[in-house]
């Protein structure tokens, strides 16, 4: 389950936090439109999906359907206890459960009912609880969609326990501090992400996205992504850089010594000071072509990139290697 609720700048984010309508349920084909990518991390390991409710959700579909593909040692899935008819889910469980699946044992390589372990938990389910950090320990890989408003608090764990992990958030999180140290110390990177930057997620709940790409029965929430610190061949690869550096085209800025981009592609090859870029750009982010030297929000006096007196979008500060 995806749980949306404090993510400003997106108004079905907003609204869902207003009306408390904050399950959202991953497509299967956006699950295995990223997973293609991270195949051989998975043999011999253990799987825990620690946010999603196992009776619906596509993370643990996707794992069971694939367990032998993946050569998978063990998979387990928990969510959090809901009582509240009005979720999407619509289960009122008096009692947190997760489940444990170890592979096909009848040979008609199907997750069969009688196959797959039930166990409850004593508390809520919380991924912070004790019990909860007990299977986080057994995991080799924590693959799941946390709760956005405890991002920082859930990475933070997964760090604490030395996991590595393949999860859903914003690419706002890239703003905050602690997630942003990470990044700069090459400790979480995005993984391949949604196409066009934004995901569509199956709700209940009216959909009131401006874009023109609505689906039925689903709600499109923009600017999500994968964060992971899994090794991928995306993430060597060079940004091809063709445009030549000019005084006129790449102004400096007002309070900080360094040219401004606007688009990744323009970051010009001839250029070795100080560069800052949209957010975008780490999206393509190499850290063998470049070094991060920080943001705009920490580096630059007044907190913000300013050209030519105005002020613009936040920077993510640059060097070539």
């Amino acid at each position: 389950m995806l749980y949306y609720q404090i993510m400003a700048g997106n108004k079905n984010l907003n609204a869902a936090n207003k009306a408390k309508k904050d399950e959202f349920y991953t497509q299967l084909v956006d699950i295995e439109n990223e997973l293609k990518h991270y195949r051989h991390h998975f043999r011999g390991k253990t799987v825990l999906c620690n946010c999603d409710d196992p009776r619906v959700s596509n993370f643990f579909v996707y794992f069971a359907q694939n367990f032998e593909f993946l050569g998978l040692k063990k998979l387990i899935t928990t969510c959090y206890k809901s009582q509240d008819s009005d979720l999407f889910s619509e289960h009122n469980a008096e009692r947190a459960i997760y489940l444990e699946y170890t592979g096909d044992k009848n040979g008609n390589r199907t997750p069969d009912a009688e196959e797959i372990g039930i166990h409850y938990l004593n508390g809520d389910g919380d991924f912070r609880s004790e019990e909860c950090i007990e299977l986080l320990k057994e995991a080799d890989i924590i693959v799941t969609n946390p709760p956005f408003s405890l991002f920082r608090e859930y990475i933070a764990q997964l760090i604490k326990y030395d996991k590595k992990f393949l999860i859903i958030g914003h690419q706002n999180a890239i703003h905050y501090k602690d997630i942003f140290t990470l990044i700069q110390a090459n400790r979480i990177w995005l993984g391949y992400g949604f196409k066009g930057g934004a995901g569509h997620f199956y709700s209940k709940y009216e959909d009131t996205a401006t874009a023109g790409d609505h689906r039925a029965g689903m709600i499109r929430v923009s600017g999500v992504t994968w964060f992971t610190n899994l090794d991928i061949n995306k993430r060597h690869e060079d940004i091809i850089l063709f445009r030549q550096y000019s005084p006129e085209d790449y102004p400096k800025y007002d309070n900080y010594d360094a040219i401004n981009v606007n688009k990744t592609a323009d970051i010009p090859f001839d250029y070795d000071g100080i560069i800052g870029v949209p957010i975008t750009f780490m999206d393509k982010y190499n850290p063998t072509q470049f070094e991060i030297i920080g943001t705009s929000t920490t580096a630059m006096p007044k907190g913000a990139p300013y050209v030519n007196g105005k002020r613009i979008y936040e920077r993510i500060l640059i060097r070539k290697i």
